[in-house]
């Protein structure tokens, strides 16, 4: 296999305290987590702390949708590794990647998330006191609920995340996310880490990215920090000088997709860089005439090049650049998406502010649905999914996508649009408020300002403005009135 950009995962980590019955791996008869005579104590359940400390027992498999675990303890000191493919993991207390063992080297802990779900109801830390780390990758998801959690926790801590593909989401506030005690490092290349949108998140962000603690690509891409298209939210992502389309860990349509990258400057002013490109659905490519990934493209200086996919598959990609040097050719990073029916996409429209006229209010809905139509034809329908009391709002036509409602009191009212392709389903929501007249719907925009004048707040400078000014004309409120003239 070509030498390429390899993450790798160190992450350790130690707690004391008393624990309940304990259930260690063994891997005794296969490699799956639901077989109790691969554990010293069966299957763990909710009150049992699972441990795995042998880099000589096969790596553990998760095979099971709704398993538990009160504690999770990979590379217990002497190595250990767990790997999520399917189903889906919840530990209730801590989980702890590498325990205690400081600069283990092979005999670090290794958790792997690439497909499924691992729920981490407490903290997670990865390198406590020793080495260990967790990689997500393809579709897995890994979700930290509760208290702060760290990457080279203390002094002896030695742990790395790598965000291969899939997302890691940190849920709890403030800051949720510790860095600095020992080493840390986080490396994103395809993948998606989130936080919550706080001060203290941002600035452990920016200090970590102007640090290097956080990279993208082991440190030849740009890591791509987002605090606004989420709400609460910080969307951290990486980005590799080449801009691949379809991006690191995307979905296209399944068919007739392009590849498209951003050639460097060439070495030699006038001479066109020149690529060789693979393509394939195996990450594992040619070395000296093995083929594992079809090589579609040789020294030839494109930029893209169109390629077939069916549907439901992942593919792999790489692009290899050849200066016209001695160091011919360099190796790029491999590129993954997936080939897929893609959900729709749904705007709902813009928010909209509107006010009472004899008693009600109509508002246009102006939606729009994009949908790849790899499928059949996608269905829409409305709901009204808030509204100040029930039946205040009525919608003209549920099932079309440019309808209108009409609303029958003031408050505010959430109208939801859902579009169903047989297969995914893709929503949003517009939010409208509605007022008792047109001046008190102005006042709820930001920037009113009110009109110099306007003495009785009814967005109208008339008479009534008058009469006011007349009745307190010459009148004095202040401590020294006496000296007014």
């Amino acid at each position: 296999m070509k030498d390429r950009i390899v993450l790798c995962l160190c992450l350790c980590l130690g707690l004391g305290g008393v624990l309940g019955a304990d259930t260690r791996w063994t891997g005794a008869v296969s490699d799956l987590w639901s077989d109790p005579a691969n554990w010293s104590n069966g299957v763990p359940n909710a009150d049992q702390k699972a441990i795995f400390s042998s880099t000589t027992v096969p790596v553990c498999v998760m095979d099971m949708v709704g398993a538990q675990a009160k504690q999770l303890a990979v590379g217990d000191n002497s190595g250990g590794s767990l790997r999520l493919v399917a189903g889906d993991l919840t530990v209730v207390d801590w989980s702890i990647i590498g325990y205690a063992q400081a600069n283990a080297g092979d005999q670090a802990g290794h958790l792997i998330v690439e497909g499924g779900t691992l729920n981490c109801q407490a903290r997670l830390y990865i390198g406590f006191q020793g080495e260990g780390d967790l990689t997500v990758d393809k579709d897995g998801v890994v979700n930290v609920y509760n208290q702060a959690s760290g990457i080279g926790q203390e002094k002896t801590g030695n742990g790395s995340l790598y965000v291969k593909g899939g997302t890691i989401n940190y849920w709890a506030g403030g800051a949720s996310l510790g860095l600095y005690t020992g080493k840390a490092h986080i490396d994103l290349s395809g993948g998606t880490l989130t936080l919550t949108n706080s001060s203290q998140n941002r600035d452990t962000m920016d200090k970590a990215i102007t640090d290097r603690i956080i990279t993208a690509y082991d440190g030849a891409g740009r890591v791509i920090v987002d605090t606004t298209s989420t709400v609460g939210r910080i969307v951290i992502t990486g980005l590799h000088p080449f801009e691949p389309v379809p991006v690191d860990g995307g979905r296209v349509s399944a068919g007739s997709a392009e590849l498209k990258w951003t050639p460097p400057d060439p070495c030699q002013p006038g001479k066109p860089v020149a690529f060789d490109v693979y393509f394939g659905t195996s990450p594992d490519f040619p070395v000296g005439g093995s083929v594992q990934t079809p090589q579609i493209a040789k020294q030839k200086s494109i930029s893209s090049i169109v390629v077939q996919t069916k549907p439901k598959t992942r593919y792999y990609w790489a692009v290899d650049t050849y200066f016209g040097n001695a160091k011919d050719p360099v190796f790029g990073p491999i590129f993954s998406f997936v080939a897929d029916n893609l959900v729709p996409t749904v705007k709902a429209g813009d928010d909209v502010v509107t006010w009472l006229k004899n008693g009600s209010a109509e508002v246009a809905l102006k939606a729009t649905i994009t949908d790849d139509g790899f499928l059949s034809p996608y269905t829409a329908k409305w709901t009204v999914a808030g509204e100040p009391s029930p039946g205040m709002a009525a919608i003209a036509d549920p099932k079309a996508e440019n309808t209108t409602v009409t609303l029958q009191a003031t408050g505010q009212y959430d109208l939801k649009l859902e579009a169903n392709d047989g297969e995914y389903t893709g929503s949003d929501t517009v939010t409208i408020n509605v007022f008792a007249n047109g001046c008190e719907a102005a006042k709820s925009l930001p920037g009113y300002q009110p009109l110099p004048g306007d003495l009785n707040g009814d967005c109208v400078v008339n008479d009534a403005d008058l009469a006011i000014l007349q009745a307190n004309w010459l009148k004095c409120n202040a401590l020294d009135c006496n000296d007014v003239k």
